[in-house]
């Protein structure tokens, strides 16, 4: 964005607590409804147009009325220089104020995506992310169950690792999770027995990618034989991740199961259910019909023995 200081300090501890940038030339202009001075205020063309043709006094005042405490910051857009009375007024109360050659509009879109991804609800999450066939599985579990390993037999598959061992979760405007690795652990893995290892320099850059959206949980657990694990799948499980729903699978371990290609197919079954296919309740619905189908074959039968 370019963004050059001119005026207050970057060391001031104003907190940011809203994405959304501010234009104030109703506010500026005396219309105070509907201001808000949590934001960073944004002034453009039309906010120094209309700050330079006021006379000084009016200026001043205008300008004191913006520079209020709670205010982050101020940016001046378009290339235009800011107004010695704001660079004095903005000095004494210690407010940063930012030029930039950036146009108002693509600033503001550009300010607010930052600010959606810097302020989005976040958690942080033990497991590994793996993007399978375009879908985001979280497989999680007690620790040494095989999170890891999973995910490296995976990517031996040509899918590709998003994360290992702490996964950082945020929840979009838009609604879904996106998950991504820490700077520090980001494309490597902690395999017990080998150690830690980097997948990026063993499979390529194509082994692994920044960030994904989470679709799926698969939850590894130990089998145990009082557990009722479902078999059928006629109702797909939810959890909540930051207040959003996301399918979840059970999957009981058991020596010698192929988990790999598991969730493979709970990838592309997670698929086929994004496009109206549900398998279990076809075949629920293909049984109920041949269940009827024969229910009036026997009437019939009967009634012609009668």
């Amino acid at each position: 964005m370019k963004l050059h200081l001119v005026a207050g300090t970057e060391a001031v501890p104003r907190a940011i607590v809203s994405p959304e940038v501010h234009r104030p030339g109703l506010y500026l202009a005396g219309f105070v409804e509907g201001h808000h001075p949590d934001r960073i205020q944004l002034l453009g063309q039309q906010e120094m147009a209309f700050l330079a043709s006021l006379t000084r006094e009016a200026r001043r005042e205008c300008l004191s009325r913006l520079l209020a405490k709670t205010v982050p910051c101020v940016v001046v857009s378009d290339g235009i220089s800011a107004e010695q009375d704001l660079i004095d007024l903005a000095g004494e109360r210690d407010v940063p104020v930012f030029e930039s050659d950036a146009p108002a509009s693509r600033l503001a879109r550009q300010i607010g995506s930052i600010l959606e991804d810097l302020l989005a609800p976040s958690t942080t999450i033990h497991g590994t992310l793996v993007d399978v066939y375009g879908v985001g599985m979280l497989f999680t579990g007690k620790s040494g169950i095989g999170k890891s390993e999973c995910g490296l037999d995976l990517v031996e598959h040509g899918h590709r690792l998003v994360a290992d061992d702490v996964v950082q979760v945020f929840r979009t405007p838009r609604g879904y999770l996106v998950g991504t690795g820490s700077d520090l652990l980001r494309h490597y893995m902690e395999i017990r027995g080998v150690g830690i290892i980097d997948v990026r320099s063993m499979y390529g850059v194509r082994a692994t990618r920044q960030k994904k959206r989470i679709e799926v949980q698969v939850n590894l657990v130990r089998w145990a034989d009082i557990t009722d694990y479902e078999r059928l799948g006629f109702e797909d499980e939810k959890t909540q991740i930051l207040g959003v729903d996301i399918a979840v699978v059970a999957l009981p371990l058991v020596p010698g199961k192929n988990i790999t290609v598991i969730s493979e197919v709970i990838a592309l079954n997670h698929l086929l259910k994004l496009r109206g296919i549900h398998p279990a309740r076809e075949f629920d619905q293909r049984l109920k019909a041949l269940t009827m189908a024969r229910g009036r074959a026997a009437r019939v039968i009967r009634s012609d023995s009668e």
